[in-house]
């Protein structure tokens, strides 16, 4: 394992080199989907079609959140609606009406009931993609979230009878927990992510690397190389927060 990971460091490998590379502005937002009303769409209802439900969050307006509260603690990254839970969907026809009805809106995919994901500094998890790759394990959709995060769509852990037994999305609430896993955040019950595509202040955006046409897998399968990358990430910088929470776990 130390080996493998000997090996990233010393020759850089592809994927990070592909994942810096930044379209040109504008450039971008076609291939994306994002300034594509049709190729938007398309991406939603894919995410939909994958057995993912979603609904429509804030969105970038300059620097600053659609929804106007001063001091936004995460501007185009939450729900829209207070009744976000019960009210994402996969059923096309309504997220067709809200593509059309709210062309800048961001979405959400509530984790916890179908997917959950697994959400990594970018460092980390590149270099988890891609030895999980080398040895040919079947890996789901991963995104780009904002050029600082990875996140690793994968089948949902459910609900255990005794939940004391399994991570809730409260994961990085606890510090003890974090020591462990450094970095790592685990979205299931009761929490949400962004999907792409998705726009962030900044010109930055959350965007497909593997698209929602792969099937979901474990999460224990991608566990052990997400775990050794964060943990590794961890040292090499540690003057970084682990413990801050990448944005509230309510509205």
């Amino acid at each position: 394992m130390g080996d493998d990971f000997g090996r990233y460091r010393g020759t850089e490998s592809r994927i990070p080199q592909w994942l810096r590379r930044r379209p040109k502005k504008g450039a971008g937002d076609s291939a994306l989907g994002i300034g594509d009303a049709a190729g938007r769409e398309a991406l939603l209802l894919a995410v939909a079609d994958a057995g993912m439900p979603i609904s429509p969050a804030a969105h970038p307006v300059g620097f600053r959140c659609s929804c106007e509260r001063i001091g936004c603690p995460t501007p185009a990254r939450h729900p829209l609606s207070f009744a976000w839970q019960t009210q994402s969907t996969t059923d096309r026809a309504q997220i067709e009406r809200w593509a059309r009805n709210q062309p800048e809106a961001n979405f959400i995919t509530a984790t916890g009931t179908v997917h959950d994901v697994l959400d990594v500094p970018m460092e980390a998890g590149s270099r988890a993609l891609e030895r999980l790759l080398e040895q040919s394990i079947e890996v789901g959709p991963v995104a780009d979230s904002g050029e600082d995060r990875m996140l690793f769509f994968t089948a949902t852990r459910g609900t255990p009878e005794d939940e004391d037994e399994w991570w809730p999305c409260e994961l990085d609430c606890h510090p003890e927990t974090m020591d462990e896993h450094p970095g790592l955040r685990w979205h299931c019950r009761g929490s949400y992510v962004l999907v792409p595509p998705a726009r962030l202040p900044g010109e930055l955006s959350v965007r497909w690397l593997r698209g929602p046409e792969h099937p979901l897998p474990d999460p224990l399968t991608l566990l052990e190389a997400l775990t050794d990358a964060c943990a590794r990430y961890a040292g090499e910088n540690e003057e970084l927060d682990h413990h801050a929470v990448a944005w509230p776990l309510g509205r």
